[in-house]
């Protein structure tokens, strides 16, 4: 793959705003791996591929982020109005030559019956081209009754070809190439041969987090490889580049210029906590924050900071590491104590805990909270949560806004085992299980603590208030 094919791409200015949208019939069908294989060979190639995932995930952005060098965007109904996902997505994209927007789950599912925030309304908001990846391990001729129902569902969506996924051979792709030509008029842009070498590992909440992977590197260029052995690259970029330029709505988010002094916040992150929207980390410097990073697992002690903030991840696979670095749990304890400001989001609440309780090994957390935490083969929390703030809630609200729903989003296999009945919680949970089913957000002095995490958009300007707590903190 030489970079004169792909010089097209460029041009003068801002990036060209081609783009296009990786979908499939249903999840698992290696939507993730076909994306990383893309961005790292357009990324080598020397086109600046800016990443975008639908829905509320940290892992698959961690890998996609890693594959381009640049960081990976949600786009999501349930936490923004579509003037918002426009906005974002012609923002992010404007200093770009390509963007790449993976889809979650199939093309068409959706929890709404009439399909408002699928992936499909998704691609027609966005005017992206659709890619439909296809799981073919077991099928021959039955693909192409499943791929014309696919176009004839929705007409005003753009699919614009195929990409065979997990094909088992010669023969079954010659057969799976033979009847598509036959019926249908989609493009093949790829097929892509089963190949457990460049399959991510998996867990309890789904693809490794790159940020842990000790060889994501030499992974994801293996992918790489891979992808750019059995996918027509040059055609797809032709297919991104006749996209339609984003159309960004006329009243854009202005960038927030801070009130108040900087304030120090020590941010968690490390192979146990990795979960942080990279837009929310951009609110909080807007907000006047400086964001000091330190690692629970390998820091000795807590950097000179003002608050905390720690974040999701995968502690109960760090626990007996984080157990062992007693000294910087016994300072957080002791900065809470002391009323220090935090802020902690479901890895984070966890690790707040007494002790994390997994395969039978008890592990001692911070102890901030007087509870133990459980964790569980089946998820205990999962999906698109709705909350209300309650009297308790610690950070001050903007003046003359009045409580209200906030959308936020949960993911979580454990869960806090007999919480105290003398915990205030910031939250009212009316949908989805928070922490005992019908509150969130244990507020404890100046701690918050939820399994719920939340996103800085769609007027939940958490980083603000959570900026503009500290200062109180602080008496600024």
């Amino acid at each position: 793959m030489r970079r004169s094919k792909f010089q097209s791409v460029r041009r003068s200015g801002h990036g060209s705003m081609a783009h296009l949208y990786i979908s499939a019939a249903q999840k698992s069908s290696g939507k993730t791996t076909l994306s990383i294989g893309l961005c790292r060979a357009w990324r080598d190639a020397g086109v600046r591929v800016q990443p975008f995932k639908k829905g509320p995930d940290y892992i698959d952005p961690l890998w996609l982020t890693e594959a381009c060098s640049r960081p990976c965007y949600n786009l999501d109904f349930h936490t923004m109005a579509r003037g918002e996902i426009l906005d974002a997505f012609a923002r992010e994209l404007d200093t770009a030559d390509l963007g790449l927007i993976e889809g979650n789950v199939g093309l068409f599912d959706s929890i709404d019956p009439a399909g408002s925030n699928s992936n499909a309304e998704l691609a027609k908001l966005l005017g992206a081209p659709v890619v439909l990846v296809i799981n073919c391990h077991g099928m021959g001729r039955g693909i192409v009754p499943l791929l014309l129902g696919y176009q004839a569902f929705d007409r005003e969506l753009n699919l614009a070809g195929v990409i065979l996924n997990k094909v088992g051979g010669f023969r079954h792709a010659r057969n799976l190439i033979a009847a598509l030509e036959h019926y249908t008029d989609l493009p093949i842009l790829g097929v892509i041969h089963r190949d457990e070498e460049i399959e991510i590992a998996e867990r309890h909440l789904g693809l490794m987090p790159s940020n842990e992977a000790e060889a994501a590197e030499a992974w994801i260029d293996r992918i790489r490889r891979r992808v750019a052995e059995q996918v027509d690259l040059s055609r797809l970029l032709a297919i991104a580049e006749c996209a339609p330029r984003p159309r960004a709505s006329a009243a854009s988010r202005s960038i927030r210029v801070p009130t108040g002094g900087a304030v120090r916040i020590g941010i968690a992150r490390d192979a146990a906590f990795g979960f942080y929207y990279p837009d929310d980390l951009r609110a909080l410097a807007e907000a006047g924050a400086e964001l000091v990073g330190f690692s629970p697992l390998a820091d000795g002690e807590l950097p000179a900071v003002d608050a905390l903030y720690i974040g999701g991840g995968f502690p109960e696979c760090r626990m007996a590491e984080l157990e062992a670095n007693r000294g910087i749990r016994e300072e957080i304890a002791d900065f809470i104590a002391r009323g220090g400001p935090v802020y902690a989001e479901c890895g984070g609440l966890m690790y707040l805990c007494k002790a994390i309780c997994w395969n039978g090994e008890r592990r001692e957390m911070v102890g901030a909270l007087q509870a133990d935490v459980q964790m569980h083969a089946r998820p205990q929390g999962r999906g698109y949560v709705r909350l209300r703030e309650t009297s308790d809630f610690p950070w001050p609200a903007p003046a003359g806004v009045a409580a209200r729903e906030i959308p936020a989003h949960e993911f979580h296999h454990s869960s806090v085992v007999v919480p105290d009945p003398s915990w205030r919680y910031g939250y009212d949970v009316l949908r989805g299980v928070g922490i005992d089913g019908a509150h969130d957000g244990v507020v404890q002095d100046h701690l918050l603590a939820c399994y719920s995490h939340l996103r800085d958009v769609g007027g939940v300007r958490w980083t603000r208030r959570f900026v503009d707590h500290v200062r109180h903190c602080l008496g600024a």
